[in-house]
């Protein structure tokens, strides 16, 4: 987040958002492009800042501090669009999409800095794999880092239906890989990623991230990968399960159900209501069915004690659940818009395969993206398009 001047929350206010979206680069056949230097050089300023990611093929967007999520949204677009127009004069297109869609025969070369090529050097092929990922990461302000821990202990049992929702990166490759979020499973060979273990108190987290240093796990604080993590730079707490969406609806989304998430974990825990317990081993098997199935599949529901039940009547559950603090935002109407597109539409990951399905060409994918990146959700409404995943790829019970 580029802006640091937050309004304090103090228990009866909303808490700021920001929100950071990675992309990548790709020329007109769909592979990867390494202008990300010449496209970030070439930018137009706008709200929040545009950055360089691991490679010289992807780009970051991070945005301003929000109050509200329709800010946001703005921003959103605002960003989207500047880096389209900077690419589009490097020849290459900006697509919002967690893995690289078509197949890719040469090594990605990273960008500049000391730091990206000492994360080659000490993961190796880890790095290679699950560095070429795109993510987006939702910073929501809390009191205190106390205060932060909380929040991700109450966090953790949503990060199955979070990544459900935005899951975004079915085609992988020049192939459907049969998983709606490809990136999970690509992302989580790092050794530090995937959901926090449930932490006693900042203390407790420190002392984690010591430990985590120490092994040489991470290289630094910045490489601690959790789903969910304190922010070193801002007072926020920062949720970081999801595949970039497609569109700046969907991030937007995303961004108004976990500031509601956490604004709820924090009146919680000054009630002192006991948070859910999801045991580690079990929050990891929901993490593996909810990048399998995404939204048009089942995924552990929080409320009913992580009974499976099919996404979106979970999300409705979530909606009703938070209804006071959606409201209270003034987030309500986008997310009960947007949810019923999505509906219509299909989830990310279901019009991906949509694009694909009608020609068997992972290039038709990438022009998908390319297109709806800019365009937005509204551009994705098709529902003759919306086809059921293949076989291997399709929910089963629940």
């Amino acid at each position: 987040m580029a802006d640091t001047r937050f309004e304090r929350y103090d228990g009866t206010g909303v808490p700021t958002i920001g929100v950071e979206e990675e992309f990548f680069l790709v020329d007109d056949a769909g592979t990867l492009a390494p202008r990300s230097v010449e496209v970030l050089d070439g930018a137009a300023a706008g709200p929040g800042r545009l950055l360089g990611e691991f490679t010289r093929s992807q780009v970051e967007s991070a945005g301003p501090v929000c109050a509200s999520v329709g800010d946001a949204l703005r921003g959103l677009h605002a960003s989207r669009l500047r880096l389209a127009e900077a690419a589009a004069r490097q020849g290459v297109r900006v697509v919002a999409g967690a893995v690289p869609v078509m197949a890719e025969t040469a090594p990605q070369r990273l960008n500049p800095g000391s730091r990206y090529h000492r994360i080659a050097e000490r993961f190796g092929g880890v790095a290679a794999a699950a560095g070429t990922n795109c993510g987006c990461h939702v910073h929501v302000e809390v009191p205190d880092r106390d205060s932060g821990v909380a929040a991700s202990n109450r966090l953790r049992p949503w990060l199955p239906v979070l990544l459900a929702l935005s899951a975004n990166s079915p085609v992988c490759s020049s192939a459907d890989t049969g998983y709606a979020s490809w990136r999970q499973p690509r992302w989580s060979r790092w050794p530090t990623a995937g959901p926090p273990p449930p932490l006693e108190s900042a203390e407790h987290y420190e002392a984690c991230v010591a430990a985590l240093l120490e092994s040489g796990a991470a290289l630094d604080r910045r490489m601690v990968y959790w789903d969910i993590r304190l922010s070193d730079c801002h007072p926020t707490v920062e949720i970081r399960v999801c595949d970039v969406p497609a569109t700046a609806e969907e991030s937007a989304l995303v961004a108004a159900l976990v500031r509601a998430l956490v604004s709820a974990a924090l009146d919680d825990e000054a009630a002192g209501r006991a948070p859910a317990r999801r045991d580690p081993a079990v929050l990891r098997g929901d993490m593996w069915r909810a990048a399998r199935d995404g939204l048009e599949g089942s995924c552990p529901d929080p409320l009913s004690g992580g009974r499976l039940r099919p996404a979106h009547a979970v999300l409705d559950g979530a909606v009703s659940h938070l209804r006071p603090y959606l409201e209270k935002a003034g987030d309500l109407g986008h997310v009960l818009v947007a949810l019923s597109t999505l509906r219509v539409a299909g989830g990310g990951a279901a019009r991906q395969r949509a694009a694909y399905n009608r020609r068997a060409r992972a290039a038709d994918v990438v022009d998908y993206l390319a297109e709806t990146t800019v365009q937005g959700l509204e551009a994705s409404v098709a529902p003759s398009a919306v086809v059921p995943p293949p076989a291997h790829a399709r929910p089963f019970g629940g």
